[in-house]
């Protein structure tokens, strides 16, 4: 059985790999039953999605999940030792705790959860071995991923019903709206979600829903792209800010935790998101979506992105997958996305009725049921192994 978990989670830039660690590892407690512990060396980021964490606290326990700081020179051997134990994003486990695993008569199950990405590759890397050098341990590489030969996606067992659920009670939506001190906008209203880096393309994308035919309600969460919007609109902005040019709305919304961010999702017309975690709650909100993706420095990002936007666009019609290849692309390359809109925003309503139908086939493939099976499965060869050494 797997009874416990260590999660090492080391914070490289902005929330994307906290985020994602945190939704696995309240998975594996709440809903599999399993004692969670997650290792994070950036408290302070992980308080930010997490109002009850303290930005300060050493351990601490948050929705049923102990969260500790990672402190380099931490002692993280733990008894008992975990028996899962994750290193996300090919983040290095202490020494002492790779020791420590080793002397134990059976090993815990060691597992690098690795970034998600629709290129064809990870298909066959998807479960492979990798033996330590000099220790007598193997580490699984797993991937998430969009195909039913990957490790598929995080999903609560309940997220679906919450959001169809939100989708029809207008009374729900009215306390969305209410929360954010405003009144339910009006229908005609083209509701965005804006969550993205700094991006050069939005001036010209402002001008274009400034100038548009129809109005726009931006909402952009506090990020590093809130000093763009003010300057553009010659102003610094504030949260709860509100800011108009033309047909275009912009409020400016304080740091959502990951709960309220869905919800921010599920009531807009169209979201923007960035880097893994929100881009992936964007395809479980069933709506149309625009992903900016984390940009490396030797362009291999742009490999990613196409090979997401061929997977996604394969069961849409001909123009409406131009016209969102064209967008993206032009969002992504922080040029042209105001000359490319005209022929997104005609789209819309075909990308609207695709949306659920993507994230209903999504829904088949389970990270974190995924994730156990594996390790269940690997765990038995392993412990089968031992015992035949040792008859």
């Amino acid at each position: 059985m797997l009874r416990s978990c260590d999660i090492f989670c080391n914070v490289v830039d902005n929330y994307g790999d906290i985020g994602v660690c945190w939704r696995l590892a309240r998975q594996l407690a709440n809903e599999q039953g399993l004692a969670v512990r997650l290792w994070v060396d950036d408290v302070a980021s992980f308080a930010k999605l997490c109002s009850a964490a303290d930005a300060d606290g050493e351990v601490q326990q948050c929705r049923g999940v102990t969260v500790l700081h990672w402190r380099a020179d931490a002692d993280c051997v733990l008894h008992p030792m975990a028996d899962l134990v994750i290193a996300a994003f090919a983040c290095r486990l202490p020494d002492g705790y790779l020791q420590a695993m080793a002397a134990l008569p059976v090993a815990p199950v060691w597992v690098n959860l690795d970034y998600l990405s629709a290129e064809s590759w990870v298909e066959g890397c998807h479960g492979l071995p990798s033996p330590h050098p000099s220790l007598p341990l193997t580490k699984y590489f797993f991937f998430p991923g969009f195909t039913g030969k990957t490790g598929g996606l995080l999903l609560e067992h309940d997220l679906l019903h919450r959001r169809d659920e939100f989708m029809q009670d207008e009374a729900l939506q009215s306390r969305f709206w209410q929360a954010l001190g405003m009144t339910v906008p009006a229908s005609n209203v083209l509701k965005v979600s804006l969550f993205a880096y700094e991006n050069a393309a939005l001036s010209g994308l402002f001008e274009a829903w400034s100038g548009g035919e129809r109005d726009v309600l931006c909402l952009v969460p506090e990020g590093r792209i809130v000093p763009q919007v003010g300057t553009y609109f010659g102003t610094e902005p504030i949260s709860g800010g509100q800011y108009v040019q033309g047909r275009l709305t912009v409020r400016v919304l304080p740091f959502v935790e990951q709960e309220a961010y869905d919800a921010l999702l599920w009531a807009c017309d169209l979201n923007f998101v960035r880097g893994e975690d929100s881009c992936v709650r964007a395809q479980w909100a069933g709506k149309p979506f625009v992903w900016q993706i984390y940009p490396q420095h030797d362009a291999v990002h742009w490999d990613k992105l196409k090979a997401f936007l061929d997977l996604y666009g394969q069961g849409m019609g001909v123009r409406a997958g131009l016209a969102m290849r064209n967008f993206w692309q032009a969002w992504n390359a922080e040029d042209g996305a105001g000359a490319a809109w005209p022929e997104f925003a005609a789209a819309l309503g075909e990308l609207e009725a695709y949306a659920p139908c993507w994230s209903e086939g999504l829904a088949k493939n389970n990270l974190a049921l995924n994730l156990l099976d594996f390790c269940l499965e690997m765990g038995r060869m392993r412990a089968f192994k031992i015992e035949g050494q040792s008859s």
